[in-house]
């Protein structure tokens, strides 16, 4: 029997062009990490990996009731190639395809996942990504053998030049513009805000 999908959720950010911690920003009231983190149960995996570093205290509160397992990036500060180089770690012996998400795209829903991992399990790669105009990444589904050069990526280089480079025939391609939006600025979040995705400040 085949292993099933295990999912990482990178939720160690620092939020430092934001200001504040958007793993807290809410939508219809639940913390954006806690609402990732429910999507991606929601898919049944095998292990469901929550990556925790900025804000540590306070996002692991909004995740007291959530599922999963938590694991501390000591050196979140580094960049997100400290949290996938821990999550590797941490999935060690996990012989499946691995489902990597962020928290920041607020448009995210459980549709986006499922096609994901269906696309990937019949994609010659193994691997399934979404696409950032010409460029593939986050939420990404990456086979055993990419996600083990994890450790490798350094900095703020996350699995995005590895899909990239495989032969295009080989990789399913997720189109979901919706998802190209993430929260990096106040002026990200006052949009979005303003679109229905996320909570206005109280």
């Amino acid at each position: 029997m085949s292993a099933g999908h295990a999912i990482v959720v990178l939720a160690a950010g620092g939020s430092v062009r934001l200001g504040r911690p958007k793993q807290l920003l809410a939508r219809d009231g639940e913390p954006l990490v806690a609402r990732v983190v429910r999507l991606a149960a929601g898919t049944a995996p095998d292990r469901l990996a929550v990556m925790l570093g900025g804000h540590r205290e306070a996002v692991a509160a909004a995740l007291a009731t959530a599922p999963g397992e938590r694991h501390d990036v000591s050196d979140w500060r580094t960049g997100l190639a400290a949290s996938l180089a821990a999550a590797a770690r941490a999935l060690q012996g996990h012989g499946g395809p691995v489902l990597v998400v962020g928290i920041d795209q607020p448009a995210l829903e459980a549709t986006h996942l499922r096609a994901l991992l269906e696309g990937a399990s019949s994609a010659a790669s193994g691997c399934a990504a979404t696409m950032h105009g010409d460029r593939p990444g986050v939420p990404a589904v990456l086979s055993p053998a990419l996600f083990a050069q994890a450790p490798a990526l350094r900095g703020d280089r996350g699995f995005g030049g590895l899909l990239a480079a495989l032969p295009p025939s080989t990789l399913f391609r997720l189109h979901a513009p919706a998802l190209q939006r993430d929260l990096d600025t106040p002026d990200d979040v006052r949009q979005a805000q303003d679109d229905g995705l996320l909570d206005r400040d109280a």
